[in-house]
């Protein structure tokens, strides 16, 4: 049962009774007399009262300073003090019920937004029945409002009965309708209905139910089964962004179109009341949605909201389409909000705020919550985004490369392209390592993070008046005085610098700026320093949002900082409040942003573009924090936010101006002209093609590219079966006998993609051919002449070397051979061709690289905001 008008906890304590559950509980919290007799004791009950309950003489133990909270009570409860921070730790044991064999459980924490919940250890393992696992759980928060609740629920689970999705490809006519024949199904293993969690019926076949390994495998063996796996759950981890694209407000519109142009949302919902989302000017519906607006008012602007947690658990939320993260309003009005003046954060930062496509609607689907966001969700809104009518899928959702029938995303997006829908996808924020790019199949878009020529930065001021700047986006208002400036010291437990144990013990830092070289976010800001300087070189390109003043510095800056501590008898410093400064080196890759090569198919290279991702202003839900932290009180109306994730958006808003000019170009047109009209960006210290892709995205180029790298469905049916999968398995998913051809010598260099990829072997000569067609959508006659720039060590010839075309979507082919000597080990060897005809210029990158052994391993999906809440 969950928290709504009338109810909470308070009200009906664990949940609805099941009875047929609670024969096989897994694990118990047992207690005894001896236990409940302690409690009473801890409850201030005398000692001679209870020996005469209990005829026991020494029924109280020695231990003096535990409370009532100690029982193992199969739940937990804290009263706190308004206004007051507050933290506390829980200790309970569990006893294995749930059979002899070795067996581990882990912890999962669902948790209201003001708490912070620390399970540990978060695993346990059990080898035999009776035996007892012991954890503790702490809870941390800022003050609370009077007469307020905050929720939070630990899970302990072995897994035995899990979700899994169970794909089963293209829509097929059927005796029954979809629903039964995912029933009888379960039937067949022996499963009942109440394992059903969604049937996906109206845009591609499939369903997620609760499954034993043992029943997922039989399904995996039925004829008709594409796939089986489990389901994962993601975490959740602008003003000048378009101008720096040189994409103006008064960049030339099809207006009439545009209003007719859908984006599908899907994030963490909407905060329908921004400013950024009125429908003023906007037109009545398309005529073509068939969406619908699920306990939530739509306008002519949001024209559909509907929401997926299979789970039923809304802790700290509501079941609604709206938006408690701040994430999904933001990554929507990216895309395609209303034009804002005098947007800021607290005046940083200040501008227009604006999305892409401000005349586009908007369809909502929120599939993230507290909790995460899981893959059953994800398709869900797949097959509701599909046949409600939406022109492009925007997804700043990502998690590790893998097999395409075991990924949401890229199944979803596969019937998304089926129709004539184009998915924009963040590429993951793992970087600056190799192999970390998410969201890796063809049919969809993969955006890096990168930087626009505007920088939050920071400013700290020495009691010498040596000014340091690092990175930061604080928000409070340079005050008069200096304070106290400490280093902080080693303790019994702590190296020098350590500051994570502040909640826990009292180091005289109170009203001081304390410099660090580690601390955790979950507990420094629940005690009365005055700021916190933090020595780190990781992170200096993005800026953070803290609940005080807070700024990062480099290791450099750090050591004179700690040497004028040092020879200062009373240092003192002051933070000042954060301002945008022009950076005239971006656009540089964002150092988190994950990078290639494709982990999966290293012949499609990935990520293929990069979009402003740092420090990005738009709108936030006000119901959220600056910072996301508990003890956070700043409400805003806009935020700054970096992440991948942001990148995506701008790339969804920019696919969608496109396609306001050419509606009826498929996905892989769009894309084509997305990557080929890209600003050139170039290998330097920390970034190359495997980083940024194609380069900077180029949206006012991309509606006239010239020519573009067309390709359907068909062709990455014949990708996928150059890849290896059998013909049986995409027949299945595309619907299509005839889906693979005859061909036994094709490889996955043959897809017409916008780029080329070659991995080469270590200490061996090299020779590949790609042949590629493109289609002339710049006009009538035209003549097209190929330019090669290469790395030295490459021999590049493009035959022919001049295409000419004498009509609209006349098509040419053309091969590019590549051949050079032995490479150096971890050396890349890049190379661009470019077609022009004088006016247009369509550029194709291409790297040649010497192939690694990399092992694959899928971990928990994850939103790609960048954030340290």
């Amino acid at each position: 049962m969950y928290p709504s008008a009338g109810q909470d906890q308070l009200s009906y304590g664990a949940g609805q009774l099941n009875p047929v559950k609670a024969v096989d509980p897994g694990l118990v919290y047992d207690a005894g007399a001896s236990d409940y007799v302690q409690m009473l004791c801890n409850s201030g009950y005398n000692e001679t009262m209870i020996r005469i309950v209990t005829g026991d003489a020494g029924c109280c133990s020695s231990i003096t300073n535990r409370t009532p909270r100690d029982l193992n009570y199969p739940s937990m409860a804290l009263h706190v003090q308004s206004g007051t921070p507050f933290t506390a730790k829980f200790f309970r044991t569990v006893t294995n019920v749930g059979g002899p064999q070795n067996c581990m459980y882990k912890a999962e924490v669902w948790a209201d937004h003001r708490l912070n919940v620390v399970v540990n250890p978060s695993e346990l393992e059990f080898s035999k029945l009776n035996e007892k696992g012991q954890f503790t759980v702490s809870v941390s928060g800022g003050p609370l409002p009077g007469n307020s609740t905050a929720p939070a629920t630990v899970i302990w689970s072995d897994g035995k009965h899990e979700v899994y999705i169970v794909y089963m490809g293209a829509q097929h006519s059927s005796q029954y309708s979809t629903p039964e024949l995912h029933l009888n199904l379960l039937k067949e293993i022996l499963v009942n209905w109440e394992s059903l969690v969604y049937s996906y019926q109206r845009s591609f076949n499939g369903f997620a139910a609760k499954l034993s390994i043992d029943e997922a495998e039989k399904l995996s063996e039925m004829e008709g089964i594409v796939s089986v796996f489990p389901s994962k759950t993601l975490k959740l981890r602008t003003t000048r962004s378009w101008d720096f694209l040189k994409f103006p407000q008064g960049v030339n519109r099809n207006l009439q179109v545009e209003s007719d142009i859908i984006i599908g949302m899907f994030d963490s919902g909407i905060w329908p009341e921004s400013k950024s989302f009125n429908d003023r000017g906007i037109g009545p519906l398309p005529k073509k949605w068939k969406g619908a607006c699920v306990n939530m008012t739509c306008n002519n602007k949001i024209i559909g909201a509907r929401y997926y947690n299979s789970f039923g658990n809304y802790t700290s939320n509501e079941p609604s389409p709206r938006d408690f993260d701040g994430h999904g309003t933001h990554t929507a009005s990216t895309a395609a909000g209303q034009s804002v003046s005098h947007a800021s954060l607290y005046g940083i930062a200040e501008g227009t705020a604006r999305g892409a496509v401000p005349s586009a609607r908007l369809a909502v689907y929120k599939v993230c919550w507290s909790f995460g966001c899981t893959d059953q969700d994800i398709l869900a809104a797949f097959d509701d985004a599909i046949s409600d009518g939406v022109d492009i899928i925007s997804l700043s959702l990502s998690y590790d490369a893998g097999d395409y029938f075991q990924d949401s995303m890229a199944i979803g997006s596969f019937h998304a392209m089926a129709k004539g829908i184009l998915t924009s996808a963040s590429a993951g924020n793992d970087g600056p390592y190799h192999y970390t790019v998410s969201n890796v199949a063809p049919w969809m878009v993969s955006v890096a993070a990168s930087s626009i020529d505007r920088h939050i930065i920071d400013t700290l001021v020495t009691g010498d008046h040596v000014s340091t700047v690092g990175a930061s986006v604080n928000t409070f208002a340079t005050g008069n005085r200096f304070h106290p400036f400490t280093y902080m010291q080693a303790t019994e437990i702590t190296e020098p610098g350590d500051c994570t144990f502040f909640l826990d013990l009292e180091y005289g830092v109170n009203g001081k700026i304390v410099l660090c070289n580690s601390f955790s976010f979950e507990t420094t800001f629940n005690r009365g320093i005055e700021g916190l300087v933090y020595i780190d070189d990781s992170s200096l390109d993005v800026s953070f949002s803290f609940p005080k003043p807070i700024m990062v510095v480099s290791s450099a800056d750090g050591l004179n900082l700690l040497r004028y501590i040092n020879r200062t008898k009373n240092p003192v410093a002051n933070l000042h409040k954060s301002e945008g400064v022009f950076d005239s080196k971006a656009p540089l890759v964002a150092s988190f942003s994950s990078r290639g090569p494709n982990p999966f198919t290293p012949d499609i290279l990935k990520p293929d573009i990069s979009a402003p991702g740092i420090d990005i202003l738009a709108a936030w839900s006000k119901v959220v924090s600056v910072s996301g932290f508990p003890n956070d009180t700043r409400f805003v109306k806009f935020n700054i936010i970096s992440g991948t994730s942001v990148a995506c958006p701008h790339v969804t808003g920019a696919a969608a101006y496109v396609k306001s000019f050419h509606p009826n170009w498929s996905p892989a047109a769009i894309m084509s002209a997305l990557m080929t009209t890209a600003k050139p960006m170039y290998p330097s210290a920390g970034q190359d093609q495997l980083s940024y892709g194609a380069g900077q995205l180029n949206p006012a180029k991309a509606v006239d590219p010239g020519l573009v790298y067309d390709a359907g469905a068909n062709d990455y049916a014949q990708m996928l079966c150059n890849s290896g999968y059998t013909k049986t398995m995409i027949r299945i998913v595309t619907g299509d006998a005839g889906s693979c051809s005859a061909r036994t010598n094709g490889t996955v260099r043959d897809l017409n993609y916008p780029s080329m990829a070659l991995y080469v072997q270590y200490g061996k000569a090299f020779t590949a051919k790609f042949s590629r067609t493109v289609t002339n959508v710049g006009g009538g006659n035209g003549k097209y002449m190929a330019k090669v720039s290469a790395d030295h060590r490459l021999n590049v010839v493009v035959n022919p070397s001049v295409l000419e075309f004498s009509k609209l979507n006349e098509k040419r082919r053309f091969t590019v051979s590549f051949s050079g000597r032995p490479l150096p080990w971890n050396s890349k060897a890049p190379a661009t061709l470019i077609w022009s005809d004088g006016k247009h210029k369509i550029a194709i990158g291409t790297l040649i690289s010497i192939r690694h052994h990399h092992h694959i391993s899928k971990l928990a999906l994850r939103i790609d905001y960048y954030s340290l809440a």
